[in-house]
């Protein structure tokens, strides 16, 4: 039901029909992912965090793995650092461990154990921006609010924006909050994403129209690999001395040498004379 327009109109016969839409492919062909069986705000935030920047096909298994180690925001905050990043191994992008245990911490610490339920509020927790306070919002608590993601951006260019390049979040904003379902948002954006999964499986990607639209940067060589090697190296040894990192990665010492500081930096690791470890 694609409609070519440069300046879609808020048509509430048309916003109807693409609605209708969206909600017909869903319940047709919903994907049965974990994370969707449940309203439980801590298990949410797990999901979204692992989503930020990994596949759904590898966060599932993970996502239980991670669940049945650190069953809740007490066993996640009191749980040592090692534990927690051997658990993510497979994930990659390894801060993204560290935020969810800081924020485990702080929802302890500041709100006796139970995740604040707004966006503003949530914002303000280690590793949560606009999307993932949006997405937990809506998926937790059931609020009306509004955000966008990948999958959703995929879903609105394709069906009002079809002969446009450079599209602007900004002008598919109006969209979502003409077509949201304030009564249901949960099911709604689940709905809405799994259109726009649809899409990308069947057309071509909608979402490179985006003006945000950008490819990921090459894995193999950077410093993201780099990175994950010097973590699963001291995953399997308690301390090691830097002259053995340097010959397990054989890589340029002096690049190595600033990977390390990096590490030691954002908290991930320990320095203890020439040598390192994971931090405590």
């Amino acid at each position: 039901m694609p409609r070519k327009t440069h300046q879609p109109q808020l048509n509430p016969e048309f916003l109807q029909r693409f609605c209708s839409e969206v909600y017909t492919h869903y319940h047709a062909h919903p994907r049965p992912l974990p994370w969707r069986e449940t309203k439980d705000p801590y298990h949410i935030l797990v999901s979204e965090i692992m989503l930020q920047q990994t596949r759904v096909e590898r966060a599932i298994g993970k996502y239980r793995e991670f669940l049945a180690a650190f069953p809740d925001f007490s066993a996640l905050a009191t749980a040592p650092l090692r534990e927690v990043l051997q658990v993510w191994q497979g994930l990659g992008y390894n801060r993204r461990a560290i935020a969810l245990q800081e924020t485990a911490k702080k929802v302890v610490l500041d709100y006796n154990g139970l995740l604040p339920g707004t966006p503003e509020q949530l914002r303000t927790l280690p590793g949560i921006g606009s999307y993932t306070a949006g997405a937990i919002a809506a998926f937790a608590f059931q609020q009306p609010v509004l955000f966008i993601e990948t999958n959703i951006r995929a879903a609105y260019i394709h069906c009002f924006f079809q002969d446009r390049q450079d599209v602007k979040d900004s002008e598919i904003m109006p969209l979502i909050r003409a077509t949201l379902d304030t009564a249901n948002p949960r099911e709604w954006y689940y709905a809405l994403m799994d259109y726009g999964v649809m899409l990308k499986r069947t057309q071509t990607n909608p979402s490179r129209k985006s003006a945000h639209h950008t490819r990921q940067s090459r894995f193999e060589g950077s410093d993201r690999q780099l990175r994950g090697e010097i973590l699963k190296f001291l995953l399997r040894e308690p301390f090691s001395r830097k002259e053995a990192i340097f010959q397990t990665l054989q890589e340029d010492p002096q690049r190595v040498e600033k990977i390390l500081a990096g590490l030691e930096k954002e908290g991930f690791l320990n320095r203890k004379g020439v040598g390192y470890s994971i931090a405590e």
